[in-house]
Order: structure tokens, then sequence, then C-alpha cells
């Protein structure tokens, strides 16, 4: 009982480190990279890392995490995409704020737990590399279903010369989720294996 009731308590440390991680990087410089329309987001490694070291559910957790610091940025005009689209409308933007990020972190921390299954040396990377494919994918699809046919939205498809949601997308994302892809995969891979190592976790590092 001693034993599992230190390993709750160990983990519930460990989810509040990756929470405050994630907040304290969301409210600074460390979290952002400031753009005209879609900001590049480095938090998609701290959400990363914890899917990997606290599972599915540990993720969820911190893609919620994320999602309230997006939609908080939005409410206080940090970022100027999220401040116009709560204009617009502002359930369809807390839920593309909110919603895709606790699917992101949930869905990364299982294909982290299918990947170990068949691929141990390489699962850290694979997980890493899926939590920005996810983050991206799924806001965008968000984005897409609530404000594409908005003004704003469409003003943006205009001026990039796209006429479809899936042109829209591709031009829309662009450079921001490649830099944001290679960044996480990277970082993300190598913090979670190695805390993983230290935290007696299972799995296998890649060398």
């Amino acid at each position: 009982m001693r034993n599992k009731n230190a390993a709750k308590t160990l983990y519930m440390v460990e989810m509040a480190l990756m929470v405050a991680i994630i907040f304290m990087m969301a409210f600074t410089p460390l979290g952002y990279l400031r753009t005209p329309g879609l900001s590049i987001t480095f938090l998609t490694v701290p959400v990363a890392v914890g899917a990997v070291l606290l599972g599915p559910k540990g993720g969820a957790v911190c893609g919620l995490a994320f999602g309230l610091t997006s939609f908080i940025q939005g409410l206080m005009g940090g970022s100027a995409l999220a401040a116009m689209l709560f204009s617009i409308d502002p359930f369809g933007m807390a839920f593309t704020c909110i919603v895709p990020r606790i699917l992101e972190g949930w869905l990364c921390g299982r294909i982290f737990l299918a990947a170990r299954r068949f691929a141990k040396s390489s699962a850290y990377l694979i997980a890493s590399l899926s939590c920005p494919l996810l983050n991206t994918v799924l806001f965008m699809s968000s984005l897409v279903a609530f404000f594409y046919h908005t003004e704003y939205i469409q003003g943006f498809a205009q001026s990039m010369g796209v006429g479809n949601p899936l042109l829209f997308v591709a031009a829309f994302v662009g450079l921001q989720g490649l830099i944001e892809a290679v960044v996480c995969t990277l970082i993300a891979s190598a913090v979670s294996c190695s805390l993983a190592a230290a935290l007696q976790k299972s799995g296998v590092c890649v060398a």
C-alpha cells in the first residue's frame, strides 16, 4: 500500500511539474514565436514529454493546460488570431483552443504505448513527432470547421490565393508546422527518454 501511495504521489508531482512548465512557457517568450497568422508554438514539447512519461491521461491533462493557456492568451490579447476568433465566435474559439489540445495529448500517449510494443528503440521519437502533427491537424480541423467561411479567415485564404479548405490549411501552416515538428521531435524525444531513464520508466532509449 505504501509503495502504491508513493507511486501515486510521484505521478501527481510529475503531473503538476509538467503543467507548471506549460504555463511558464506559455506566458514567456519560451512558448511562442509570434507571427502575423499562426504563431509557432513550442508547447507541444512539454505536452509530448508529459504524454510519454505520464501516459494518455497525463497527456490529456497537459494538453488541457496547453489549451487553457491558449484560450487565456486570446482573452488577454496575447494572440491576435485567438482574440479575433473570440470576437467572431467565443464558443468556437474556446473549442478550437482547448479540445484539439486535449485530444493531442491523449493520442500522443496512446501512440507511445502502441509504438513501444513493436518499436521500443524509436517509440520516443514516434510519439514526439506525433504530438506537433496532431496539434496541427486537430487545431486546423477545428479552425476550418468553425471559422473557414468567416470573412476574417476568407481574407487569409484570398491573400494566399487558395480556394478550398485543404489548400488553405497547407498554405496557412506552411513553414510554421515544419519548424514545430522538427523542434518538438528532437527536444521532446531526448528529454522524455532521459527523464524516463532517470525515473526508471520502462522503455529503451535511442542511442
